[in-house]
């Protein structure tokens, strides 16, 4: 499906699938299996600009636009889709800096993370209290040119990477949500060991704990208070990411269960031809799998078009839940073509099963997405 793709749009696309496919692939399991992403990979994905793909050039990005960000982040999550998840995570710091930040901060953080140099985070969500602003409990307080930083974040990816990290933390003083950047692994911050979960393995999470973390007052991301706004943007943009990162893993599960339909024979012909109930499968893949791409395709055009980033909210949130929900009955149709070989670790769909259902999971949950769409589409 590429009718109203650019010249250059095909060609990063072209580009992050014959890596995806030729270096990405081969250690797929390696990735799975250590839940971690080889070296020679992230040099691999930074010497092709992937981190950078929707980035202005000033700062070492193609300047391309979020749409081509997400047909490449399609391809390179359809390999591994750990992978998608640590470049879209990357690519939230350096939103809410490009959109929030100084020129003097914008000189100094965006290159190294646009170009794949130091890999970012974003840390918000804490362990009590989830992933409401209202409840935060990490606390900065102001000493001199300073903040002082304490509290833990949780379920943070990339945060076992040198790198820049956007933390968003309560202000004393005012009792309101500000970020902040800062340096990982300077003075008072460490990380846990990754978690282990089921999905999405390479794209290590970890819980990270700010131990009197000095941060200068320069360093602060906009003003005192407006960590709500930089969330805001920063979940808009993460979403952009996510859906791409849902559609490779669900085109990936679409192609199995296609591959496995025609090679599979029973008494000597292959299933896709036998089996009316498989025809119908496929045929039910096929469809769900357009009108995610047209989904995901159109966010990504429509971040590339509206001015405000904000009017993206509503149409972020419902495609991640949409692609997400459909990725997850893509699988199941793919699963079923295979029958019980789709369920020996052998088998790719088998993980393809795992990585999927984390999706409606992950950066608000399909019922809470759903219904902050529903404030903004009536007016609340």
């Amino acid at each position: 499906m590429d009718l109203f793709f650019s010249k250059e749009e095909q060609l990063i696309q072209k580009a992050a699938r014959e890596f995806g496919e030729q270096v990405i692939a081969p250690v797929a399991d390696q990735i799975d299996r250590e839940n971690k992403i080889p070296k020679e990979v992230m040099e691999g994905l930074a010497e092709l600009g992937m981190f950078g793909i929707q980035f202005p050039e000033e700062f070492g990005g193609s300047g391309a636009g979020h749409l081509c960000y997400m047909l490449a982040l399609e391809e390179l999550s359809k390999a591994a889709p750990g992978v998608g998840a640590t470049i879209s995570v990357n690519s939230v710091p350096l939103a809410v800096i490009q959109a929030f930040g100084t020129p003097e901060q914008k000189a100094k953080y965006m290159r190294d993370g646009v170009t794949g140099k130091k890999i970012y985070s974003f840390a918000f969500t804490e362990p009590g209290t989830g992933s409401d602003p209202k409840q935060l409990t990490t606390m900065a307080v102001k000493d001199g040119d300073h903040y002082v930083i304490n509290g833990t974040k949780r379920f943070i990816t990339n945060a076992g990477f040198e790198g820049t990290m956007v933390v968003i933390a309560k202000e004393e003083e005012s009792g309101k949500a500000t970020a902040f950047i800062l340096d990982k692994f300077c003075e008072g911050y460490s990380v846990s060991k990754p978690w282990d979960k089921i999905a999405a393995h390479g794209g290590e999470l970890y819980d990270v704990y700010f131990n009197n973390v000095r941060v200068h007052r320069e360093n602060m991301l906009g003003s005192v208070g407006d960590g709500l706004w930089v969330l805001k943007i920063a979940m808009v943009y993460g979403k952009l990411g996510l859906v791409a990162l849902f559609l490779g893993v669900a085109a990936a599960a679409y192609e199995e269960g296609v591959r496995y339909a025609k090679e599979k024979t029973h008494r000597g012909v292959s299933i896709a031809e036998k089996f009316e109930h498989v025809k119908i499968a496929v045929s039910e893949m096929t469809m769900k799998m357009q009108a995610s791409r047209l989904y995901a395709y159109y966010l990504g055009h429509a971040a590339d078009h509206l001015k405000d980033p904000m009017e993206l909210v509503k149409e972020a949130a419902l495609a991640k839940v949409f692609v997400a929900e459909t990725g997850i009955e893509v699988c199941k149709l793919a699963m079923g073509i295979h029958g019980s070989y789709g369920l020996q670790r052998e088998y790719r769909i088998s993980r393809l099963w795992s990585d999927v259902i984390f999706g409606p999971q992950v950066e608000g949950t399909a019922p809470l997405l759903k219904i902050l769409a529903a404030g903004v589409i009536l007016g609340k």
